[in-house]
């Protein structure tokens, strides 16, 4: 069906423009801490509170105001900005940067895939009823991608993520020269077998017990009357031919058309992919804002099996 694939194929640029972004933030001063210079840049200038000359020059009850003013507004409400970006992102839009930004979750679709191609299945440790059917791919080509990733993969990220506290013409002119110092080694060292660990071994698991932007986005998203989510159309559930195709390409394990929200649906859209493939126009599945998103359980389950195998509904007998 042509178009099915168009929210897939978004997803992907979004996900590659941000991981491109957070490499570039470093070398563009957009932000990073020189831990040599012990300077903050921010937009390509240095962060400097300016509470010395202030205290130096002014030391009248205006000048002291002053340098709190100051203090606020360059030291405590930045903090206060940057730790409530998840929680107002969990609020609005609930895990959609899980789904739609996020590098390390990009990382392991990546790990999913090669697995599924190598092996027939997401996992290392053996096969899920989830699992996508998918042709597996040649052993060979898809095995050299998969130690490529690990070599590569890792290490750069490793570089990109040490710039944002040596500068990144330091770095680069260390690997260069074969010169590395013990701070360069141990960040692009660290990083490296941190990634090797999580994308081998762990994957999403990562993202639904130990992430903690991952976490904040799930709570403030479930509490929130307004956060984006995924409906079900249940007014139209006759139509669902149960294809069990939007369990299958989830990468968190959710049943996206069980009527309770799953706070663990990373509001990828797969789910929405998958049912436009299989019913075209009549896709199911939809981006919604609100309280409407979760609808009862009870009710809308026995709804399902009545429609689709033939059970009495609640109340009733056969």
């Amino acid at each position: 069906m042509r178009g099915a694939k168009s929210l897939h194929i978004y997803r992907r640029i979004t996900q590659l423009g941000f991981i491109l972004f957070v490499f570039l933030m470093p070398v563009f001063d957009i932000l990073r801490y020189d831990t040599t210079a012990k300077e903050l840049y921010l937009f390509g200038e240095v962060w400097s509170l300016g509470l010395k000359d202030g205290i130096l020059l002014d030391r009248s009850i205006g000048g002291a105001t002053h340098v709190a003013v100051q203090f606020f507004l360059k030291a405590i409400l930045p903090w206060v900005i940057v730790l409530s970006i998840f929680p107002v992102l969990g609020l609005l839009l609930g895990r959609f940067f899980c789904g739609w930004l996020c590098p390390e979750g990009a990382l392991f679709e990546l790990a999913d895939f090669l697995s599924l191609k190598l092996l027939g299945r997401r996992s290392l440790y053996k096969n899920k009823p989830n699992d996508p059917e998918i042709k597996r791919g040649h052993k060979l080509l898809y095995g050299t991608l998969a130690v490529l990733s690990l070599l590569i993969v890792p290490p750069l990220t490793g570089i990109a993520l040490t710039g944002y506290f040596i500068a990144p013409k330091t770095i680069w002119h260390q690997i260069t020269t074969g010169s590395l110092t013990f701070g360069v080694e141990a960040g692009i060292i660290g990083v490296s077998i941190y990634m090797l660990i999580t994308s081998i071994l762990v994957r999403h698991t990562f993202c639904k017990y130990v992430c903690a932007a991952g976490l904040m986005q799930m709570l403030f998203g479930w509490i929130s009357p307004v956060s984006l989510g995924i409906k079900f159309d249940r007014e139209n559930l006759s139509k669902c031919t149960d294809c069990k195709g939007c369990e299958r390409v989830c990468l968190m394990n959710v049943k996206p058309r069980l009527p309770k929200k799953d706070i663990n649906c990373v509001n990828c859209g797969e789910c929405i992919t998958a049912c436009k493939k299989e019913l075209g126009d009549a896709c199911l599945f939809s981006y919604t804002f609100g309280d409407n998103v979760a609808e009862d359980a009870t009710k809308d389950m026995a709804q399902f099996l009545q429609l689709k195998h033939g059970l009495p509904r609640p109340g009733e007998s056969r």
